[in-house]
């Protein structure tokens, strides 16, 4: 059974940047699509970036486009998300999460594995 791990959130001020990773184990992220959210107290789970492991995909949100970058890393099976030109918008729990591979999008319910979360804040 896939087990997801992430890391590498923390504090970085307005326009640094942080690389979160998603560590796997139990099976191989190249079985899944797979996806970033970031959920905020009292909002909405946000997709933030997707990845089709068939076809090499990525989608971003809007909000995040040009600035953070989605990408696998096959021996390691870890998920990256490198977070550049941060905005304190940007501040959340970031998740990631992995699914079957379906049509590549940012509903929830593709996703059946995810992790616990790693805390994001962008503060001056």
């Amino acid at each position: 059974q896939l087990q997801l791990v992430e890391s590498g959130g923390g504090l970085a001020q307005p326009g640094g940047s942080l690389k979160l990773s998603c560590a796997a184990s139990g099976s191989t992220l190249d079985d899944y699509n797979l996806a970033w959210f970031r959920q905020i107290p009292g909002k909405e789970r946000e997709g933030i970036s997707c990845l089709s492991t068939s076809d090499g995909s990525r989608l971003y949100a809007d909000s995040v486009k040009g600035r953070f970058t989605i990408s696998k890393d096959n021996v390691k099976n870890t998920l990256y998300l490198q977070m550049d030109n941060l905005k304190p918008e940007d501040t959340g729990t970031y998740l990631c999460a992995a699914g079957p591979k379906y049509l590549l999008s940012f509903r929830e319910y593709h996703y059946d594995r995810w992790g616990q979360g790693t805390q994001v804040t962008v503060s001056s």
